[in-house]
């Protein structure tokens, strides 16, 4: 089901998912029980109104008693006084919770998301995950703070009008009683056909949102084919679906209203006819009746709150389940209890217990897959010793980029092991490697700060002298002096401000901070031109001595000077030697190598 199509849906109120929000959401109760009390306060104060109102209408107007017509004002002011701090509580605390409830729910959210493997980004669309992230937590955010301010209020009104009524006559209050299940069952019967009708209304509003996208990201094509009429026919179709749904959503709307308010006066007359025989016979004075009338009548706005309150909850149900989902999901890949008590985890680090890292790796009858049907690596063996330059060549699809995937375990082994430095690497915590891996992208990315910044992620202690360094050893010091801000310039969102090899020389900056004792270039500068490429490999040579290194390479020109050059075909290992030796052997990787540089050859030459 399309999001779009579950943000439309219709559901029922499931208690446990609410129930697991409000377990994340109310981490400041203190604020929570405070509105509670602001929620009681007013709604006294209103009940409190009522009656004053009432003994005014008796004693002033019936009785023309005018002995505590001072006492009366003052209370007056102090009432509304009263309203005006009630509110103000209310409506701040109300406020407070919705930006609590927001901020919560987005850093569970985004906690979530820091642990969660490569596995979960490969199967979950970022649109999916923004979308939860955004507009689901600001919603249930939304309902939760005044959909409650409004439950509250709604309900401790009732409550105290009930109180009141049952208090002066409750006779007469068994009628204003019955009144409350009928305009409920009048709610029943319409909400539901109501909400119907605005989501076919929303769901004609996605399609007329998907033709302007569909419109503007074709422009060009609608030009050159001509097809203005036609796609501005279609464009009508949706839109007069829409105005119609529309109109009949409004329209029974303003019907469910009005019936509402029917009850409600039918009631009203029915107090008005039985109260006015009470005060006839004597029973009740006519303010009294007045309160009762009154009363009735103030029942409709909580109802009407009410009703809103459950719609608004079956409308955010798919909302809810989503980031719920989101914020349970388990990770894949985390280390046991084991682990973690010696090694901490990924926002507790115990790095005093963190060992060195030599860099000796091992892959064991490694098998592994992403799907089922289609196993990348079968009883796969490797073994690299520390300090080794390793190039992994072969076509795409060979196991090259899972190698290092596994390697740097951003995945696991279906079976076999990995072994760094003679230990299975889950016997050591994810974080533990991941402080001692460099990770240099085909497509890096750049944060939306400076320069100086980007390069600090390597390591987040370093010094801007070190970052400076870093920046020098590669090459790209003398690009960022040029710049008006030097190291303090904005990259942009993304590093846009920049070109690829730019970009391409930050991160290596960024990796060269990190002391990594095991690097990987993934590919690295086969999206650069040939001079950021020239100051990579110039930089590198001292960057790769002493460390482990594994490099994903498509220009086999930058790898001839590795230590062991592994050729792959179908996650399997068909040779394995030095550059030279595998040129002297002439097979698949000869092939390969005299392919590029023939094809390289003819584009220098222009033939």
């Amino acid at each position: 089901m399309h999001d779009q199509d579950q943000e439309n849906e219709l559901k029922k109120v499931s208690l446990p998912v609410w129930g697991k929000l409000f377990k994340v959401i109310l981490k400041n109760k203190k604020s929570f029980y405070t509105m509670i009390g602001f929620g009681v306060f007013v709604a006294a104060l209103d009940a409190l109104t009522i009656v004053v109102q009432q003994y005014a209408l008796d004693e002033f107007i019936t009785n023309n008693n005018y002995e505590h017509f001072t006492i009366y004002t003052i209370l007056n002011v102090l009432i509304a006084l009263g309203f005006g701090i009630g509110v103000w509580g209310f409506i701040y605390h109300g406020g407070k919770i919705e930006a609590n409830v927001n901020y919560n729910l987005r850093k569970e959210a985004f906690k979530t998301l820091q642990r969660l493997p490569f596995s979960y980004y490969d199967k979950t669309p970022q649109g999916w995950i923004m979308a939860r992230m955004t507009s689901d937590s600001k919603r249930l955010a939304n309902i939760i703070s005044w959909g409650i301010v409004d439950v509250i209020w709604s309900v401790l009104l009732m409550i105290f009008t009930l109180i009141v009524l049952y208090f002066y006559y409750w006779k007469l209050a068994i009628i204003v009683t019955l009144a409350i299940p009928m305009m409920l069952l009048v709610t029943v019967l319409f909400r539901k056909k109501v909400l119907l009708r605005h989501r076919q209304a929303r769901h004609y509003n996605s399609e007329i949102t998907a033709k302007y996208s569909e419109s503007f990201h074709g422009a060009k094509t609608s030009k050159s084919l001509v097809i203005e009429t036609e796609n501005l026919y279609e464009f009508n179709q949706v839109a007069d679906k829409m105005y119609k749904a529309s109109v009949r959503a409004n329209g029974l709307s303003a019907m469910y209203s009005a019936v509402l308010l029917l009850a409600c006066y039918i009631f009203v007359a029915v107090v008005m006819y039985t109260g006015t025989h009470f005060t006839l016979s004597g029973a009740i004075a006519i303010g009294v009746l007045y309160l009762f009338i009154r009363s009735t009548i103030s029942f409709f706005d909580p109802i009407i709150n009410l009703s809103n309150f459950i719609s608004q909850l079956q409308q955010a149900q798919a909302s809810a389940e989503r980031i719920i989902e989101l914020i349970e999901t388990e990770s894949t890949i985390k280390d046991n209890e084991e682990v973690t008590k010696i090694y901490g985890d990924w926002f507790n680090k115990k790095k005093e217990n963190w060992e060195d890292l030599k860099g000796d790796i091992e892959f064991k009858d490694v098998t592994f897959y992403y799907n089922e049907n289609e196993i990348i690596l079968d009883n796969f063996n490797l073994k690299i010793k520390a300090g080794m330059s390793v190039a992994l060549v072969g076509h795409t699809g060979s196991g090259k980029t899972t190698i290092v995937n596994l390697t740097s375990r951003f995945y696991e082994p279906i079976s076999g092991n990995i072994l760094l430095d003679g230990k299975d690497y889950r016997t050591r915590s994810i974080s533990w490697l991941h402080e001692k891996l460099g990770y240099v992208l085909q497509s890096p990315h750049l944060f939306s700060t400076n320069i100086l910044e980007n390069i600090r992620y390597g390591r987040l202690d370093a010094t801007d002298e070190e970052v400076i360094n870093a920046s020098k050893a590669i090459g790209l010091h003398p690009f960022v002096e040029k710049l008006e801000n030097g190291y303090l310039t904005n990259v942009g969102e993304g590093g846009n401000l920049l070109s690829m090899g730019q970009k391409q020389l930050i991160s290596f900056a960024r990796a060269i901070l990190a002391q990594p004792k095991i690097l990987i270039l993934d590919e690295a500068t086969s999206s650069i031109d040939s001079e950021a490429e020239s100051l990579i490999q110039n930089a590198t040579k001292s960057l790769l001595n002493g460390r482990t290194s594994l490099i994903v390479a498509h220009r086999l020109s930058t790898i001839v000077e590795s230590d062991l050059i592994v050729m792959l075909d179908g996650g399997k290992i068909t040779e394995m030697g030095t550059h030279k030796e595998l040129l002297e052997k002439r097979g698949a990787y000869f092939e390969l190598y005299k392919n590029q540089f023939l094809e390289e050859k003819s584009k220098e030459f222009n033939f």
